[in-house]
């Protein structure tokens, strides 16, 4: 697991998980499987955007401007008001459009629906947006720098979980309607335990 996935995923647990079960209204084993997909996509998304030089500027001037990592100092209050952080904003910039069909793929897997998705991707967005930001002040990157980190993300993920990131992959890159997401879902699901 790519070092953004693990500090976000380690930050929505315990009482926070519950918190977020309870404003999207699904149990917490179906909103883990779906982190644990929603995360690296959207980590890697943005590593795919970073890879061009506009996107990588445009970016690390988010980041600077926007997104400090303050966020994570109190996920609590974060989670309390999450629509204040524009997570809607954000998955627009990220996803494109490729939005829909993350959405939809997503929901259709999970048995949660499109809006409940679109929830938990708005909630999970600024946060990895935050440590995304702390991690480029902490190491002092400028957009190459960012570019490279992300690459690097990108790779441990893909390392860790060839299948489920190739299949992400694939998603991002071409206009499909999200049917790749199958085998990314049955792999989570094994991964974590789960039925799928």
């Amino acid at each position: 697991m790519d070092a953004l996935t693990q500090l976000v995923m380690q930050q929505l647990t315990g009482s926070a998980l519950s918190g977020v079960s309870k404003k999207i209204g699904v149990d917490q084993n179906t909103l883990q499987t779906a982190l644990a997909v929603g995360v690296p996509l959207l980590v890697t998304a943005l590593a795919k955007n970073a890879s061009k030089p506009a996107g990588a500027e445009s970016l690390h001037k988010a980041l600077v401007e926007d997104h400090d990592g303050s966020i994570l100092n109190n996920v609590q209050e974060y989670l309390q008001k999450p629509e204040a952080a524009q997570g809607a904003a954000i998955l627009g910039h990220v996803l494109g459009n490729q939005q829909g069909a993350v959405t939809q793929g997503l929901a259709e897997k999970t048995g949660m629906n499109g809006d409940q998705i679109g929830k938990l991707l708005e909630i999970a967005a600024p946060l990895i947006m935050g440590a995304l930001g702390s991690q480029t002040q902490q190491n002092s990157l400028d957009p190459q720098g960012l570019a490279s980190y992300l690459g690097g993300q990108q790779q441990q993920a893909q390392q860790a979980q060839p299948d489920i990131l190739g299949s992400l992959n694939t998603l991002l890159d071409a206009n499909k309607d999200g049917s790749a997401l199958d085998d990314v879902l049955g792999l989570a699901g094994k991964l974590l335990g789960g039925k799928k």
